[in-house]
């Protein structure tokens, strides 16, 4: 079931997109060799607390920990830990998801880790850059086919593949909500997209095989062949007035 938000829910979501765009932001200047992932989360839990939120992944289905961390060949969900230390030329994701006033707000950024090579710094780019059109892809009355249709363009002829196993998803005051939005799929098919939806869009895309496994904790999924993979992730609103708006896009 797909949840309709009227403009004044999408004003209400505001804030906690806003100080989840801020934690990225914010947790940045510490994303160098030599932390820990563990570090990573923590300094984010206390930001997060000290804005009066909550951080949705702690304890949710059992999740141990405030954020996702996510290094090279992890695709998503990656467990913050005490000897998972970032090292030079390393990517990783960060995925942060807040409540606030009741409200989810839920992005993603793959950062570079000190010199980086030029494959891993492409792999980056393009993947920010499928983001970003499959976000000009979405228009009222479209289809959410269009959306993993624009990423796959953009993708497709660098040769990288699109995990299949996880998807964007509908949010509000629930985390996971419908619809399910696929970031691969063909234009004009799919459920129509209709004012008052609200939900992320978060392509991984892998350097190799698109398949994945998940690991004995769980949680942490890697790609099959132990090449690299990248995501971001945006929460966007489609308003009553047919405007589509990135709820987490930062303002610094």
């Amino acid at each position: 079931m797909i949840y309709l938000k009227t403009d004044q829910d999408i004003e209400d979501m505001r804030p906690s997109c806003q100080l989840a765009a801020s934690v990225l932001n914010m947790i940045e200047s510490h994303i160098k060799p030599g932390v820990s992932t563990l570090e990573l989360n923590d300094i984010c839990h206390e930001y997060i607390l000290s804005h009066n939120a909550i951080p949705a992944p702690l304890n949710y289905r059992g999740f141990p920990k405030s954020i996702c961390t996510s290094i090279n060949e992890v695709i998503c969900h990656g467990i913050p830990n005490a000897n998972h230390k970032l090292k030079d030329g390393d990517i990783i994701n960060v995925d942060v998801t807040t409540i606030l006033n009741g409200y989810h707000g839920d992005t993603s950024r793959t950062f570079l880790v000190g010199k980086v090579s030029k494959e891993a710094r492409q792999l980056v780019e393009v993947t920010q850059q499928s983001l970003m059109k499959g976000i000009e892809s979405v228009r009222l009355g479209g289809r959410i086919g269009d959306i993993g249709a624009a990423i796959q363009e953009c993708v497709d002829p660098y040769g990288y593949s699109i995990v299949r196993d996880f998807v964007g998803h509908g949010i509000g005051k629930i985390f996971h909500e419908d619809p399910q939005v696929p970031h691969y799929g063909r234009k004009g098919h799919g459920q129509r997209i209709e004012a008052g939806m609200v939900f992320t869009i978060e392509p991984m895309i892998n350097q190799g095989d698109w398949k994945c496994e998940i690991l004995e904790d769980d949680w942490t999924a890697v790609t099959t062949d132990g090449k690299l993979s990248a995501q971001f992730e945006h929460t966007i609103a489609v308003k009553s007035n047919g405007e589509v708006e990135i709820l987490t896009l930062a303002t610094r």
